[in-house]
């Protein structure tokens, strides 16, 4: 495929999606399929060759997020209807105040952020952003765009995240010198992506309805008992500390049965339903809930997760299509042919197999892995800023072959244009933040 032919249908299939939902309201799931398997075609696949195409990716990406979806829906919806969220959310109103809810949910995404996925964080943190929104009267983008930013930032930059200690490997970076830098960006990044963006945001995003989602975790019962704030935040904090103790025992032990223990604690989908059950014995019992009350939130509270679950694994399939389609291969390969500082070099060669593959993770991984054999010719290069940048590259854009993008979509309710501007705007400027420190410090 040669670069123009790959430009061109790129382009065009990615303008087809945003006219056809945009313009003519199709539907999104038919819009993502039709324009995969068109692009598939354009490649010179058969039928059969570009539905198994799309099957392929959609698999991979329901896979992945499918379960956790509906086990964090459930966990959440838990949270909120055994008041736990209430109490936390009261309490953060208490000490910082509705007019700073910005600047807290910034705070809470970068401290979750380090250790957990931007998918697990933002699944489990949605409940409260959405009740603590509903607590100081604020738009819910007011505390949902802060958290986000931050989550994204640390899955871009700061190890432990599996993307970024893979590309520490491959550029044979200190792992001390990368977390020291990766604070260092992170701390300024989250404040101008996150509370001061969102000021500027809400005065040109629009009004926003209540999407079923918000709604869903909104319903919640009155309970004459409300839990502690003790025992709300350990059960929110359960998942991610489950996870964090998981990892922590994997590294310690390479065999036997802690290692075992480490493997199932940090498997996420085991770390939620533990949590389920720790939060039914210790919130939903002691506060009220009967049986058939708990049985019920979590039979209701997949409802609204059903279509967004399909829409995660038709914007995986859709991403499938643009790497079987050829375009991928031919975008990075022309990337790598062009003379650009090796920095620069990280960070496009990060964007466009981002930009092919919707993958946050798999950019990095791809786009370390095609610059190594090439670091021997880049005399005074830091590995670290090399990281650095193929992180924030890593990140850019939000596109929309990214599952997140329409998973963001459904949970918040937005229109399609509000999406490119919460969420690929908001990506594209941690982005080119990120970038900007890292040539500063190149310099330095």
């Amino acid at each position: 495929m040669s670069l123009t032919y790959a430009l061109i249908t790129g382009i065009v299939a990615i303008g087809l999606i945003i006219v056809l939902i945009a313009r003519f309201n199709i539907n999104s799931l038919l819009v993502l399929f039709g324009v995969a398997i068109a692009l598939l075609l354009a490649a010179g696949d058969t039928p059969a060759q570009a539905v198994a195409s799309f099957q392929h990716g959609a698999g991979n990406a329901l896979g992945s997020i499918g379960f956790l979806l509906a086990f964090g829906t459930m966990f959440g919806k838990l949270i909120a209807q055994s008041g736990a969220a209430d109490t936390v959310a009261l309490s953060v109103m208490a000490r910082c105040g509705a007019h700073n809810l910005h600047w807290a949910m910034a705070g809470i995404g970068m401290i979750v952020g380090l250790p957990i996925f931007f998918d697990v964080g933002f699944i489990l943190l949605a409940p409260l952003a959405f009740i603590a929104a509903q607590e100081s009267r604020k738009p819910v983008l007011f505390a949902i765009l802060p958290l986000m930013a931050s989550l994204s930032i640390a899955h871009a930059v700061m190890p432990p995240h599996p993307a970024i200690m893979q590309a520490i490997g491959i550029y044979h970076a200190n792992l001390l010198e990368n977390i020291a830098l990766g604070l260092l960006i992170m701390v300024p990044t989250a404040i101008i992506s996150g509370p001061l963006f969102t000021q500027f945001i809400m005065r040109h995003i629009g009004p926003i309805d209540t999407s079923p989602m918000e709604a869903e975790f909104l319903s919640r019962t009155a309970l004459s008992i409300r839990p502690s704030l003790g025992r709300s935040l350990l059960c929110i904090l359960l998942p991610f500390l489950l996870i964090g103790c998981g990892q922590m025992l994997t590294n310690l032990s390479t065999q036997g049965w802690l290692h075992m223990l480490g493997q199932f604690l940090g498997e996420t989908n085991v770390s939620l339903i533990i949590s389920l059950m720790v939060t039914v014995l210790l919130l939903c019992l002691p506060n009220g809930m009967t049986t058939r009350q708990i049985t019920h939130a979590l039979h209701t509270c997949l409802a609204p997760t059903g279509f967004v679950i399909l829409l995660v694994g038709a914007g995986g399939g859709f991403g499938q299509a643009v790497i079987d389609s050829g375009i991928s291969r031919t975008l990075t390969t022309a990337a790598l042919s062009a003379h650009v500082p090796p920095l620069l070099l990280a960070y496009l060669s990060a964007v466009i197999v981002r930009l092919a593959t919707g993958s946050a993770t798999v950019a990095t991984g791809t786009a370390a892995n095609l610059l190594a054999p090439a670091m021997a010719e880049m005399h005074g290069v830091s590995p670290e800023l090399l990281v650095l940048a193929t992180g924030a590259g890593s990140i850019a854009f939000g596109p929309v072959n990214d599952p997140v993008f329409w998973q963001l979509k459904e949970y918040l309710g937005l229109s399609l244009s509000q999406t490119f501007i919460v969420w690929s705007g908001t990506e594209t400027l941690i982005s080119v933040i990120i970038l900007l420190f890292t040539l500063g410090l190149s310099i330095l």
